[in-house]
């Protein structure tokens, strides 16, 4: 299993807007994929810093789905919610229980 990472900073007063986003449109958009098995979104109400996790088959999967455009237009949908450009990092999943 291949997890991947987006790591963002959210505006000021915009996190519960970014939460039904993520809930309403990026998830069903991901759960589409191929190799797709779950995700997760972490978030600091404090400091608006957010953390993405997504779940995948492989890391070819990951790949496919980033090459398919799929990862930038998710990330295009939710750009004027951020500080600054997010980051992204892919894992390999070690443990899972």
């Amino acid at each position: 299993m291949f997890a991947r990472l987006t790591l963002a900073q959210i505006k000021t007063g915009r996190i519960d807007q970014f939460i039904k986003l993520f809930e309403e449109s990026i998830v069903p958009a991901a759960k589409s994929q191929k190799g797709y098995c779950g995700a997760y979104l972490l978030v600091d109400s404090k400091t608006g810093q957010r953390v993405s996790i997504t779940l995948w088959n492989s890391e070819e999967d990951a790949i496919a789905n980033e090459k398919s455009r799929y990862y930038q237009e998710q990330v295009a949908k939710s750009l004027t919610y951020y500080t600054k450009p997010p980051i992204r990092e892919g894992y390999e999943v070690a443990v899972q229980k």
